[in-house]
Protein backbone atom coordinates (compact mmCIF):
# COMPACT_ATOMS: atom_id res chain seq x y z
CA UNK A 1 0.00 0.00 0.00
CA UNK A 2 1.19 3.31 -1.53
CA UNK A 3 2.12 5.64 1.77
CA UNK A 4 -0.47 8.86 1.31
CA UNK A 5 1.19 12.01 0.27
CA UNK A 6 1.14 14.47 3.03
CA UNK A 7 -0.45 17.48 2.42
CA UNK A 8 1.03 19.03 5.91
CA UNK A 9 4.47 18.82 4.60
CA UNK A 10 4.01 20.29 1.11
CA UNK A 11 1.85 23.01 3.02
CA UNK A 12 4.63 23.50 5.92
CA UNK A 13 7.75 23.45 3.18
CA UNK A 14 5.41 26.02 1.01
CA UNK A 15 5.10 28.33 4.08
CA UNK A 16 8.26 28.42 4.73
CA UNK A 17 10.17 28.90 1.43
CA UNK A 18 7.39 32.01 1.20
CA UNK A 19 8.27 33.20 4.66
CA UNK A 20 12.56 33.15 3.47
CA UNK A 21 11.38 34.72 -0.06
CA UNK A 22 9.52 37.55 2.40
CA UNK A 23 12.53 38.11 4.30
CA UNK A 24 14.46 38.47 0.93
CA UNK A 25 12.52 41.03 -0.72
CA UNK A 26 14.17 44.55 0.14
CA UNK A 27 11.08 45.97 -1.41
CA UNK A 28 8.58 44.01 0.81
CA UNK A 29 10.61 44.82 4.40
CA UNK A 30 10.68 48.80 3.61
CA UNK A 31 7.30 49.45 2.87
CA UNK A 32 6.24 46.92 6.03
CA UNK A 33 8.18 47.88 8.46
CA UNK A 34 10.69 51.04 7.70
CA UNK A 35 8.52 53.04 5.70
CA UNK A 36 6.07 53.08 8.56
CA UNK A 37 8.66 53.48 11.17
CA UNK A 38 9.81 56.43 9.51
CA UNK A 39 6.10 58.34 9.66
CA UNK A 40 6.08 57.24 13.73
CA UNK A 41 9.43 58.58 13.93
CA UNK A 42 8.93 61.94 11.82
CA UNK A 43 5.06 62.57 13.27
CA UNK A 44 6.19 61.94 16.96
CA UNK A 45 9.05 64.22 16.64
CA UNK A 46 6.40 67.22 16.18
CA UNK A 47 7.09 69.30 19.50
CA UNK A 48 8.06 65.65 21.36
CA UNK A 49 4.17 66.08 22.52
CA UNK A 50 4.15 69.25 23.28
CA UNK A 51 2.98 72.29 21.92
CA UNK A 52 5.11 73.77 19.68
CA UNK A 53 7.06 76.63 21.83
CA UNK A 54 6.67 80.40 19.76
CA UNK A 55 9.81 81.50 17.99
CA UNK A 56 10.35 84.98 19.48
CA UNK A 57 13.22 87.96 19.49
CA UNK A 58 14.14 90.01 22.03
CA UNK A 59 14.68 93.31 21.05
CA UNK A 60 18.28 94.55 21.11
CA UNK A 61 17.27 97.87 23.44
CA UNK A 62 15.12 95.08 25.73
CA UNK A 63 16.00 94.97 29.35
CA UNK A 64 16.97 91.71 30.08
CA UNK A 65 18.76 91.71 33.46
CA UNK A 66 14.87 91.13 35.05
CA UNK A 67 12.56 88.49 36.42
CA UNK A 68 10.58 89.36 33.42
CA UNK A 69 12.83 88.50 30.91
CA UNK A 70 13.71 85.38 32.47
CA UNK A 71 10.64 83.67 33.15
CA UNK A 72 10.01 84.32 29.61
CA UNK A 73 13.78 82.81 28.43
CA UNK A 74 13.36 79.39 30.81
CA UNK A 75 9.46 78.96 30.04
CA UNK A 76 8.96 75.45 27.70
CA UNK A 77 6.56 77.73 25.23
CA UNK A 78 9.31 79.85 23.83
CA UNK A 79 12.00 79.78 21.79
CA UNK A 80 14.30 83.10 21.40
CA UNK A 81 16.32 83.35 18.50
CA UNK A 82 19.05 86.01 17.33
CA UNK A 83 17.45 89.32 15.66
CA UNK A 84 20.56 91.38 15.34
CA UNK A 85 20.03 91.15 11.57
CA UNK A 86 17.57 93.69 10.99
CA UNK A 87 16.58 92.35 7.42
CA UNK A 88 16.48 88.82 8.40
CA UNK A 89 14.23 89.58 11.23
CA UNK A 90 11.95 91.45 9.39
CA UNK A 91 11.77 89.09 6.80
CA UNK A 92 11.00 86.24 9.47
CA UNK A 93 8.31 88.68 11.05
CA UNK A 94 6.39 89.35 7.68
CA UNK A 95 5.98 85.42 6.74
CA UNK A 96 5.26 84.67 10.18
CA UNK A 97 8.37 82.15 10.90
CA UNK A 98 8.04 84.13 14.16
CA UNK A 99 5.23 85.62 16.07
CA UNK A 100 6.69 88.45 17.46
CA UNK A 101 9.92 90.81 18.59
CA UNK A 102 9.36 91.03 22.92
CA UNK A 103 10.88 94.70 24.29
CA UNK A 104 10.64 94.43 28.15
CA UNK A 105 11.17 97.60 29.83
CA UNK A 106 11.26 98.35 33.49
CA UNK A 107 9.38 101.74 34.93
CA UNK A 108 9.77 103.89 37.63
CA UNK A 109 5.96 103.36 38.63
CA UNK A 110 6.62 100.71 41.35
CA UNK A 111 2.44 99.71 41.04
CA UNK A 112 3.28 98.01 37.22
CA UNK A 113 6.58 98.21 37.44
CA UNK A 114 7.04 96.10 33.82
CA UNK A 115 5.73 96.95 30.27
CA UNK A 116 5.96 94.24 27.76
CA UNK A 117 5.76 95.29 24.16
CA UNK A 118 5.19 92.34 21.57
CA UNK A 119 5.70 93.39 17.77
CA UNK A 120 4.17 91.80 15.57
CA UNK A 121 2.41 91.19 11.88
CA UNK A 122 -0.94 90.27 10.74
CA UNK A 123 0.84 87.07 9.31
CA UNK A 124 1.32 86.42 13.44
CA UNK A 125 -2.45 86.89 13.97
CA UNK A 126 -3.08 83.28 14.92
CA UNK A 127 0.11 82.53 16.83
CA UNK A 128 0.25 85.94 18.88
CA UNK A 129 -3.35 84.94 20.46
CA UNK A 130 -2.33 81.98 21.82
CA UNK A 131 1.22 83.18 23.17
CA UNK A 132 -1.12 86.09 24.95
CA UNK A 133 -2.64 83.85 27.29
CA UNK A 134 1.02 82.41 27.73
CA UNK A 135 2.46 85.97 28.96
CA UNK A 136 -0.55 86.57 31.11
CA UNK A 137 0.40 83.71 32.78
CA UNK A 138 3.84 84.15 33.61
CA UNK A 139 2.83 87.61 34.69
CA UNK A 140 0.17 85.77 37.26
CA UNK A 141 2.91 83.72 38.60
CA UNK A 142 5.44 86.24 39.24
CA UNK A 143 2.77 88.04 41.19
CA UNK A 144 1.72 85.30 43.41
CA UNK A 145 6.01 84.30 43.89
CA UNK A 146 7.74 87.58 44.16
CA UNK A 147 5.12 89.75 44.31
CA UNK A 148 5.69 91.89 41.47
CA UNK A 149 1.99 93.33 40.46
CA UNK A 150 0.75 92.39 36.27
CA UNK A 151 3.35 93.03 33.97
CA UNK A 152 1.30 96.06 31.17
CA UNK A 153 1.31 93.50 28.07
CA UNK A 154 0.89 96.13 25.02
CA UNK A 155 1.42 94.67 21.52
CA UNK A 156 2.47 96.56 18.39
CA UNK A 157 0.86 95.11 15.19
CA UNK A 158 1.99 96.08 11.71
CA UNK A 159 0.37 95.82 8.44
CA UNK A 160 1.93 93.66 6.09
CA UNK A 161 1.35 91.89 2.60
CA UNK A 162 -1.11 89.03 3.80
CA UNK A 163 1.01 85.27 3.66
CA UNK A 164 -1.79 82.68 2.71
CA UNK A 165 -1.16 79.36 3.13
CA UNK A 166 -0.95 79.03 -0.45
CA UNK A 167 2.72 81.09 -0.55
CA UNK A 168 3.57 77.95 1.39
CA UNK A 169 1.95 74.90 -0.10
CA UNK A 170 2.36 75.65 -3.66
CA UNK A 171 6.17 75.93 -3.99
CA UNK A 172 6.18 72.73 -1.57
CA UNK A 173 3.78 70.81 -3.92
CA UNK A 174 5.82 71.94 -6.99
CA UNK A 175 9.47 70.52 -5.34
CA UNK A 176 6.88 67.51 -4.44
CA UNK A 177 5.62 67.15 -7.88
CA UNK A 178 9.10 67.27 -10.03
CA UNK A 179 11.10 64.77 -7.39
CA UNK A 180 8.89 62.01 -7.38
CA UNK A 181 7.69 62.95 -10.99
CA UNK A 182 11.31 63.13 -12.70
CA UNK A 183 12.81 60.60 -10.42
CA UNK A 184 10.26 57.64 -11.68
CA UNK A 185 9.82 58.98 -15.38
CA UNK A 186 14.20 58.96 -15.80
CA UNK A 187 15.21 55.74 -13.72
CA UNK A 188 12.06 53.44 -15.55
CA UNK A 189 12.92 55.05 -18.94
CA UNK A 190 16.34 54.29 -18.86
CA UNK A 191 15.87 50.99 -17.58
CA UNK A 192 13.82 49.79 -20.19
CA UNK A 193 15.68 51.02 -22.85
CA UNK A 194 18.61 49.13 -21.46
CA UNK A 195 16.41 46.01 -21.05
CA UNK A 196 14.56 46.09 -24.28
CA UNK A 197 18.35 46.91 -26.41
CA UNK A 198 16.93 50.09 -27.71
CA UNK A 199 20.16 51.77 -26.56
CA UNK A 200 22.48 48.50 -27.77
CA UNK A 201 20.07 49.50 -31.18
CA UNK A 202 21.50 53.29 -30.97
CA UNK A 203 25.14 52.07 -31.03
CA UNK A 204 24.49 50.78 -34.91
CA UNK A 205 23.67 54.15 -35.93
CA UNK A 206 25.60 57.43 -36.14
CA UNK A 207 24.31 58.86 -32.90
CA UNK A 208 26.32 59.72 -29.98
CA UNK A 209 25.53 58.39 -26.50
CA UNK A 210 25.28 61.85 -25.41
CA UNK A 211 23.47 62.81 -27.77
CA UNK A 212 21.06 60.17 -26.65
CA UNK A 213 21.03 61.23 -22.56
CA UNK A 214 20.98 65.17 -23.93
CA UNK A 215 17.94 64.60 -26.19
CA UNK A 216 15.79 62.45 -23.16
CA UNK A 217 17.16 65.15 -20.67
CA UNK A 218 15.74 67.84 -22.10
CA UNK A 219 11.83 66.05 -23.27
CA UNK A 220 11.96 65.71 -19.27
CA UNK A 221 13.18 68.81 -18.38
CA UNK A 222 10.78 70.61 -20.93
CA UNK A 223 7.57 68.44 -19.78
CA UNK A 224 8.16 69.33 -15.97
CA UNK A 225 8.66 72.72 -16.52
CA UNK A 226 5.17 73.19 -18.30
CA UNK A 227 3.70 71.43 -15.45
CA UNK A 228 5.49 73.76 -13.17
CA UNK A 229 4.20 76.45 -15.39
CA UNK A 230 0.46 75.14 -15.00
CA UNK A 231 0.90 75.23 -10.92
CA UNK A 232 2.01 78.37 -11.01
CA UNK A 233 -0.84 79.69 -13.41
CA UNK A 234 -3.92 77.81 -11.50
CA UNK A 235 -2.11 78.70 -8.33
CA UNK A 236 -1.74 82.71 -8.95
CA UNK A 237 -5.45 83.07 -10.98
CA UNK A 238 -7.51 80.78 -8.81
CA UNK A 239 -6.07 80.41 -5.25
CA UNK A 240 -3.93 83.59 -5.11
CA UNK A 241 -0.74 82.91 -5.28
CA UNK A 242 1.66 85.92 -4.34
CA UNK A 243 3.89 86.60 -7.52
CA UNK A 244 6.10 89.74 -5.96
CA UNK A 245 7.39 90.45 -9.31
CA UNK A 246 5.07 89.50 -11.56
CA UNK A 247 6.34 87.26 -14.74
CA UNK A 248 10.00 87.72 -13.50
CA UNK A 249 9.00 86.27 -9.98
CA UNK A 250 8.00 83.54 -12.53
CA UNK A 251 11.30 83.41 -14.53
CA UNK A 252 13.25 82.85 -11.93
CA UNK A 253 11.29 80.09 -10.31
CA UNK A 254 11.77 78.29 -13.83
CA UNK A 255 15.21 78.61 -13.70
CA UNK A 256 15.71 77.28 -10.07
CA UNK A 257 13.36 74.60 -11.19
CA UNK A 258 16.00 73.66 -14.05
CA UNK A 259 18.86 73.24 -11.47
CA UNK A 260 16.77 71.04 -9.42
CA UNK A 261 15.61 69.09 -12.27
CA UNK A 262 19.15 68.44 -13.55
CA UNK A 263 20.49 67.40 -10.41
CA UNK A 264 17.31 64.87 -10.07
CA UNK A 265 17.93 63.78 -13.88
CA UNK A 266 21.46 62.62 -12.17
CA UNK A 267 19.98 60.94 -9.43
CA UNK A 268 17.26 59.35 -11.62
CA UNK A 269 20.31 57.78 -13.94
CA UNK A 270 22.14 56.33 -10.66
CA UNK A 271 19.00 54.27 -9.79
CA UNK A 272 18.51 52.85 -13.24
CA UNK A 273 21.96 51.67 -13.66
CA UNK A 274 22.53 50.48 -9.91
CA UNK A 275 18.89 48.12 -9.97
CA UNK A 276 18.83 44.89 -10.95
CA UNK A 277 14.97 44.60 -11.32
CA UNK A 278 12.69 47.18 -12.20
CA UNK A 279 10.73 46.08 -9.01
CA UNK A 280 13.15 47.47 -7.27
CA UNK A 281 13.42 51.07 -8.73
CA UNK A 282 10.15 52.21 -6.27
CA UNK A 283 12.16 51.26 -3.43
CA UNK A 284 15.74 53.16 -4.11
CA UNK A 285 13.06 56.43 -5.18
CA UNK A 286 11.36 56.12 -1.74
CA UNK A 287 14.73 56.11 0.19
CA UNK A 288 16.39 59.26 -1.70
CA UNK A 289 12.91 60.72 -1.38
CA UNK A 290 10.87 60.15 1.93
CA UNK A 291 12.85 61.83 4.03
CA UNK A 292 13.12 64.79 1.91
CA UNK A 293 9.16 64.38 1.56
CA UNK A 294 8.73 64.69 4.97
CA UNK A 295 11.28 66.89 6.67
CA UNK A 296 12.16 69.62 3.98
CA UNK A 297 9.07 71.80 4.47
CA UNK A 298 7.16 70.35 1.97
CA UNK A 299 3.61 69.97 3.40
CA UNK A 300 4.72 71.24 6.80
CA UNK A 301 6.81 74.34 8.28
CA UNK A 302 10.29 72.63 9.61
CA UNK A 303 9.78 74.65 12.53
CA UNK A 304 7.56 71.92 13.94
CA UNK A 305 10.58 69.13 14.37
CA UNK A 306 13.20 68.94 17.32
CA UNK A 307 16.57 71.83 16.36
CA UNK A 308 18.31 68.11 15.78
CA UNK A 309 16.12 67.15 12.55
CA UNK A 310 15.97 70.83 11.41
CA UNK A 311 19.53 70.73 10.78
CA UNK A 312 19.50 67.51 9.81
CA UNK A 313 16.95 68.44 6.55
CA UNK A 314 19.98 71.13 5.78
CA UNK A 315 21.66 68.77 4.21
CA UNK A 316 18.89 67.75 2.12
CA UNK A 317 18.46 69.37 -1.66
CA UNK A 318 14.72 69.77 -1.40
CA UNK A 319 14.87 71.51 2.01
CA UNK A 320 16.85 74.50 -0.26
CA UNK A 321 14.76 74.25 -3.27
CA UNK A 322 11.57 74.98 -1.24
CA UNK A 323 13.32 77.55 1.10
CA UNK A 324 14.54 79.74 -2.42
CA UNK A 325 11.26 79.00 -3.77
CA UNK A 326 9.25 80.76 -1.29
CA UNK A 327 11.37 83.44 -0.92
CA UNK A 328 11.46 83.83 -4.53
CA UNK A 329 7.78 84.32 -4.68
CA UNK A 330 6.73 85.76 -1.65
CA UNK A 331 9.43 88.08 -0.86
CA UNK A 332 10.58 88.80 -3.70
CA UNK A 333 14.11 87.40 -3.26
CA UNK A 334 16.18 86.74 -6.47
CA UNK A 335 18.22 84.36 -7.67
CA UNK A 336 21.50 86.12 -6.78
CA UNK A 337 19.82 86.53 -3.01
CA UNK A 338 19.35 83.05 -2.93
CA UNK A 339 22.91 82.33 -3.52
CA UNK A 340 23.28 79.71 -0.62
CA UNK A 341 20.63 77.97 -1.24
CA UNK A 342 21.74 77.10 -4.88
CA UNK A 343 25.17 76.99 -4.04
CA UNK A 344 23.55 74.09 -1.79
CA UNK A 345 21.85 72.52 -5.04
CA UNK A 346 24.98 72.53 -7.49
CA UNK A 347 26.91 71.07 -4.88
CA UNK A 348 24.64 68.20 -4.92
CA UNK A 349 24.62 68.28 -8.51
CA UNK A 350 28.17 68.32 -8.95
CA UNK A 351 28.39 65.25 -6.66
CA UNK A 352 25.64 63.24 -8.20
CA UNK A 353 26.98 63.51 -11.83
CA UNK A 354 30.42 62.31 -10.37
CA UNK A 355 28.31 59.26 -8.94
CA UNK A 356 26.86 58.71 -12.15
CA UNK A 357 29.83 58.93 -14.35
CA UNK A 358 31.38 56.08 -12.45
CA UNK A 359 27.78 53.63 -12.55
CA UNK A 360 25.86 54.73 -15.29
CA UNK A 361 25.43 51.67 -17.87
CA UNK A 362 24.36 51.76 -21.24
CA UNK A 363 24.08 47.73 -21.36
Amino acid sequence: MKNRYSQFTALNAITKASFRAIFKSPQTLFFSILFPLVFILIFSAFGDGKLNPFTIGIDKNSDTSNVVYRAIKNHDAFHIIDVTDTAKTTKLLDAGKIAGIINIQAQADSSQPYILNVLYTNASDIQVARMYPVLQNISYNLNNSLGIAKVDIKSNRREIREYKNIDFVLPGQIGFSILFATLFGVAFTFYNLREQLVLKRFFATPVNKLTILIGIGISRIAFQLLSVIVLIVIGHYFLDFTLVNGIFTVIDMLILTVIMLFLLLGVGLIFSSVVKTDTTIPLFINIFSLPQMLVSGTFFSTAVFPGWIQKASLVLPLTHFNNAMRQIAFEGASLVSCWQEILVLLGWTVLVYIVTIKLFKWE
